[in-house]
């Protein structure tokens, strides 16, 4: 159900492409490009470990015939004890269509709450929040639409699609956020990346990516094989973009709370048909 809810991680960089840049390809020894090629596959390992995390993210993109999009703001995640996420989004502007006063949504084990003020208006909610379980939301509600746009990157499975590169390359070494990185940058295929995600995130990956090829990452990742900054660029076909994430406390205790009661309402009847 997590990768449901937060799967923009495929989602947002199925947004665009990145030609394959021209790189050098006599400019980095073979060695050099398989030990980067190594430490992407230790990242993704080490990140589907990981239990808990925060992520900073700004996402613009365009498309000739959705628009302009951005969003912007930041996730909190835990798998245990309970499976919990905390997504707030401070920016949402899809198309031209912002929501006013951003939006946010708790997920707590099969139940999520959900926050957003044009939401509300169009259910006639009468309570700020809206309670659903998870097994009532179904494609076709008006729910899952504004779900799928307040969604975040899933650390693992976007560190799983960079593995999918043949050209990545070490960049040098820099800070990110007070923490020794090594830089690497390259592009990777989305067919291929697709195949490396979950079954079941597969077809929807698809289907956001269907008109995508390549897409030009850079990462930044630690010692401790974890990433701490993710990009993503690039352009095809009128559709561009250029996305930030900032990864941070990894495996730290994190707080994420079902909002009060009786700021709490049920999902109007007849919106899950």
């Amino acid at each position: 159900m997590l990768k449901r809810t937060i799967s923009l991680a495929a989602a947002g960089a199925a947004l665009v492409v990145a030609a394959v840049a021209g790189c050098g390809t006599n400019a980095q020894p073979i060695q050099v490009n398989l030990a980067a090629s190594e430490v992407l596959a230790q990242a993704a390992q080490k990140t589907a470990e990981v239990n808990s995390y925060t992520v900073d993210a700004v996402l613009n993109a365009t498309h000739t015939q959705e628009g302009d999009g951005r969003a912007q703001g930041r996730m909190l995640y835990q798998s245990k004890p309970e499976l919990a996420v905390d997504l707030t989004l401070d920016t949402v502007d899809m198309g031209g269509r912002g929501l006013p006063g951003g939006a946010r949504a708790v997920l707590q084990g099969d139940t999520v709450y959900v926050k957003v003020e044009a939401l509300n208006k169009m259910l006639g909610a009468t309570k700020p929040w809206i309670k659903v379980s998870l097994d009532q939301v179904g494609d076709r509600t008006q729910v899952d639409q504004y779900l799928a746009q307040i969604q975040q990157f899933d650390l693992a499975s976007v560190t799983k699609l960079v593995t999918a590169s043949k050209d990545v390359k070490s960049a040098g070494n820099e800070t990110v956020n007070g923490d020794d990185t090594t830089h690497y940058a390259g592009t990777f295929p989305v067919d291929a990346a697709v195949q490396l995600l979950p079954a079941d995130e597969q077809a929807s990956a698809r289907t956001n990516l269907s008109e995508l090829k390549n897409v030009k990452f850079d990462i930044w990742v630690a010692s401790d094989e974890l990433p701490r900054k993710l990009t993503l660029k690039g352009q095809e076909q009128g559709a561009t973009l250029d996305a930030t994430l900032f990864f941070k406390d990894f495996n730290k205790p994190v707080t994420i709370q079902a909002p009060p009661a009786d700021q709490v309402g049920e999902l109007p009847k007849g919106t899950t048909n």
